[in-house]
């Protein structure tokens, strides 16, 4: 059996008073109520039924992923003369890459209407590969290592990349079979891409 102290969410502070045992459960009068605190004594899976209970309450109260969200200002692209456009979310502290290094970089890509089409994240894994060599898309070339007024990437950096067509798979489109592609022709791709460091 085990004693939990937990905070009344609803009552208001009353002076202690005594309370009265029975068995193994404990009641409680409505006196027994001191700076907010219950004192009860209650099994193992009481215990932790009424932590899932708090724990529930809380996220209902309190969503903190929904308060995030609405703080996070919106990404503003510049467009570089290749028409790549760039936005650092987060600037890194490490190197930046070196032409035909291999590197690893996480990263979601999603078509321009938001429907992602790819993530690294969902495999666990981040990508490696030679930067600079034609290994990845033009965008994802120009994207890290910069150039053409795009600032280079340093490790541990964030970057959102919208890649217009030609820096990204242009006409032929991607992922294509039976008359349908996963990236359609001449789309416009955005990347979340997050730079890890050389492999």
């Amino acid at each position: 059996m085990a004693t939990t102290l937990l905070p009344s969410l609803l009552s208001p502070p009353i002076k202690h008073s005594s309370s009265v045992s029975q068995h193994h459960n404990q009641t409680i009068s409505s006196n027994s109520i001191s700076n907010h605190t219950l004192k009860l004594n209650l099994t193992r899976r009481e215990t932790l039924g009424l932590g899932l209970v708090l724990t529930v309450f809380d996220a209902v109260t309190y969503p903190p992923q929904l308060a995030r969200a609405e703080s996070t200002p919106p990404c503003e692209f510049t467009v570089a003369d290749s028409g790549l456009a760039f936005c650092d979310k987060l600037v890194g502290y490490g190197s930046q890459a070196v032409k035909g290094q291999l590197i690893k970089a996480h990263y979601v890509g999603k078509l321009e209407s938001g429907k992602v089409f790819d993530s690294s994240y969902n495999r666990g894994k981040p990508l490696t590969f030679r930067i600079g060599v034609g290994e990845v898309i033009k965008g994802w070339d120009q994207g890290i290592l910069g150039g053409d007024g795009v600032p280079p990437m340093l490790a541990g950096g964030k970057r959102t990349l919208k890649l217009p067509p030609q820096l990204g798979y242009g006409m032929r489109g991607a992922g294509c079979r039976g008359g349908s592609c996963l990236i359609p022709p001449d789309s416009v791709l955005l990347f979340d891409v997050e730079f890890i460091g050389k492999a």
